[in-house]
Formats: C-alpha cells, sequence, structure tokens
C-alpha cells in the first residue's frame, strides 16, 4: 500500500504537481514504542491496603468488554496499591496476554493494572492506527496461543509481532478513519442498550406484577382486571416427532421441520434447514403447524421461541403453542417468552437432560387481558422488537463494514 503527497513544484516557472510515492516499511511492535508489563500486589480482592482507593485498577474483563476507549474500570488501588504498582498515563494502549487475550483499548484515565495487561506507550507512532493494527491480527494471535502449550501471549511474542506501517501522517488519517467508523457503532449500540431498557421497563409496567391483576400502565380505553386461566384454556400445546430417518421417501422439501437449534434471536421463522415430505408428517408424530404458532423449545435449552410466519412441523424437542382464535394473541404470547421459560425450567424435569411436557406446559397458570388489549400489547413490543433488530442488523453490517476496511487498509 502507498501513501501520496502532492507538492507543488516550479520547474522554468512553469507550475507542476508531482506525487511522491511513500512505501509502508516493516516495523516490529517495539520500534513502535515502549511495551511493558503492568504489576500487582497478589492479594485477595478485600484487602483495604491495596484495593479501594482513589485509583482506577484496569482488569482483563474491563478491557474485554471497552471499545477503542477505556474509561471505566471494576476495581481500585489504594495509595499503597500504586506506590507497588504504576500509574500509567492516559493515551496508553493496553493489551490483555492471559484471559481474553489480545484485547486491547486506548486509556482515557490514568491508571494501574497487572501483569496480565502489557502497556505500549507510543514514540514515533499513532496509538489509534496501532490499536486497529493490531486489531487486524488479534484473531490470529488468539488462534496461535490456543493451539500452543502456553495459554498466553509473552512479552516477547507481543515485541516481536511485524506490522507494515505508513508515514505517521498516513497513519494518523487511517486511525482518525477507524475512529470514526467505531464511533458510529458506539452509537448504535447506545441505542440498542436504549432500547432493551425501554422494553424492559414496559414489560415491569405493562404485564402484572406477582399478586396483581392490573397492570400499573395500560392503553387507554382497557380498564378490566385481567384474568387467570390455564395456557390450556386459550391455545393448544402440541409436540413434535422425527420421521424414520431411513426412509427416504420421508424426507424431501415439501414441508418445514425445524429442530431446536434453529432457534435463536429471530422473531420469526419461515424456513427450515431440513424438510420432510406429507408421507413422512403421515407416518410420525410431527404435527402440521398453523402460521402465528409460538414454537418453544422444551429440552437442551428451554425456552427460546420463534413465531411461524409459514405453516410447518417440528421435531420432538418443542411444546409449541397454538394459540385459540380470538382468545391469545401470537405476539402477546410471544413477548411473554421470559415467563414461559422461567415455567419450563421450574416444572422440568429429567435425569439425562432437562425437558418439560405437553401437559406441564398446558397446565401453566397464566394472567390475560381481553383479545383487544393483547393486540396492542403485542403490537407495541412487536414494534420494540422490530427496532431492536433493525438496530443489531445495522451494527453487523459496521462491523463487516470495519472487518472488510481493516483488511484492505493495511497490509
Amino acid at each position: 500500500m502507498e501513501c501520496c503527497q502532492s507538492l507543488d513544484l516550479h520547474y522554468n516557472k512553469t507550475p507542476q504537481k508531482v506525487k511522491l510515492i511513500y512505501a509502508w516499511e516493516q516495523r516490529k511492535f517495539s520500534e513502535l514504542g515502549d511495551l511493558s508489563r503492568g504489576k500487582s500486589r497478589h492479594r485477595p480482592r478485600n484487602d483495604k491496603i491495596l484495593y479501594d482507593g482513589d485509583y482506577p485498577f484496569i482488569q482483563t474483563g474491563d478491557v474485554a468488554k471497552s471499545g477503542l476507549y477505556l474509561d471505566s474500570f471494576s476495581q481500585t488501588y489504594s495509595e499503597y496499591g500504586i506506590q507497588q504498582s504504576k500509574l500509567w498515563d492516559e493515551g496508553t494502549l493496553v493489551i490483555t496476554i492471559a484471559a481474553n487475550i489480545a484485547e486491547s483499548a486506548i486509556l482515557v484515565i490514568k491508571a494501574a493494572f497487572p501483569d496480565s495487561i502489557i502497556g505500549f506507550e507510543t514514540k514515533n507512532s499513532d496509538v489509534v492506527f496501532v490499536k486497529f493494527a493490531l486489531d487486524r491480527v488479534s484473531d490470529l494471535l488468539r488462534s496461535k496461543v490456543e493451539t500452543s502449550s502456553q495459554a498466553n501471549l509473552n512479552h516477547a511474542k507481543l515485541s516481536d509481532i511485524v506490522f507494515v506501517v505508513p508515514t505517521i501522517t498516513e497513519q494518523f488519517h487511517i486511525g482518525s478513519f477507524f475512529r470514526t467508523l467505531d464511533n458510529t457503532i458506539a452509537i448504535y449500540k447506545r441505542k440498542l442498550n436504549g432500547l432493551r431498557e425501554l422494553k424492559k421497563a414496559y414489560l415491569q409496567q405493562m404485564l402484572p406484577q406477582e399478586g396483581e391483576v392490573v397492570p400499573r400502565v395500560r392503553f387507554a380505553g382497557f380498564s378490566e382486571p385481567w384474568r387467570m386461566c390455564k395456557l390450556a384454556d386459550v391455545a393448544d400445546v402440541v409436540g413434535g416427532g422425527t420421521p424414520d430417518t431411513n426412509t427416504p421417501d420421508f424426507w424431501g422439501s415439501e414441508i418445514d421441520w425445524y429442530a431446536p437449534a434453529e432457534i435463536g434471536e429471530q422473531i420469526y421463522v419461515v424456513g427450515s434447514q431440513r424438510k420432510i415430505t406429507s408421507l413422512g408428517l403421515l407416518k410420525s408424530s410431527a404435527t402440521m403447524l398453523p402460521v402465528g404458532t409460538v414454537l418453544f423449545t422444551s429440552r437442551a435449552g428451554i425456552g427460546n421461541t420463534a413465531i411461524l410466519k409459514k405453516e410447518g412441523a417440528t421435531n420432538q424437542g418443542f411444546q409449541s403453542i397454538v394459540p385459540h382464535k380470538n382468545e391469545l394473541d401470537s405476539y402477546f404470547i410471544f413477548s411473554r417468552t421470559h415467563e414461559l421459560k422461567r415455567y419450563g425450567e421450574t416444572v422440568g424435569a429429567g435425569s439425562t437432560f432437562v425437558e418439560v411436557s405437553g401437559k406441564q406446559m398446558a397446565a401453566m397458570s397464566i394472567l390475560i387481558p381481553i383479545l383487544p388489549e393483547q393486540t396492542a400489547i403485542g403490537q407495541l413490543f412487536c414494534t420494540l422488537d422490530e427496532q431492536e433488530v433493525f438496530q443489531n442488523k445495522r451494527i453487523e453490517q459496521l462491523h463487516a463494514l470495519k472487518k472488510a476496511y481493516l483488511q484492505k487498509m493495511f497490509i
């Protein structure tokens, strides 16, 4: 990769624009600045002599959960602790060499840290550029450490990493570009966290709390108390089944057939990984489920849910909820996944793995309002969930964009 800088030169009084090409050069990490391990006294975390003072003490976990910059910490050091250690300046790049290996962040506070972290203080390089250059190779570093007999990244290994770097001016511009990209990602993450907190608050306010039959916040026009019923009173709880895997005629591309591993963070499912035929459905205990069914995993991770957008079937790892028409709103019951999950985990049993039966799920007691209020609540949570999906997608796209630029803009 080359850096082009334009200069105005005059020859025979005729202005000419000439490009000077600066090739990138190889430099060891240790040539770009000073690398030093942190240090700390190994004493119990509740030791008042060493901890609970006025000085930030950074842990590897603090680095792992930070972004480009690190300004939060989980522990503090006393004056005595700092005397036994070192207080590093703002602008230091901290790099974890144990636990969360090869995570890094730039300090924006003065802080101390243990010997499981290495501090990098720049001499003739841009610290933001170096941070992203390290990010580009961090996965490789982690994979090498994981396959070695020594499960950490030591000072010598880090010092000998070779980067290909441009001039300090180009380093600054590249660092600035990625800083802007990271700031954009951080903005979307804050929006996402805000949506999650808003949803959590609505769940607390718009669903009755334990011992109550009326929520604290309601839509206008609704005032009736919620009624207690069994899940079986407002829905059918339907299990699944698996056709004989040795019979090719049972397997094909006609009917969606879901396994629990396919149910993740998505709201709706519209196509399964494997399909079964009409004959396979007929010759097994699998059941055709209608659109609007809330798939509920009943084993090997109880309580993952998704709404069917196209009719299909499941294997025996589900106890799916088929709402009765004019009795239960699909998104309303889906929005109460946390209650379904908690109940399933509480009543489930099994020696090999915990499993909740259809009979147990059907017997679950649940408070519900009239259908129009269910629908209004379901629509609110649907809107919040769709916004969360959108924010997640934007964050994933930005991370993919960043990864692509890391590959293209570094050598």
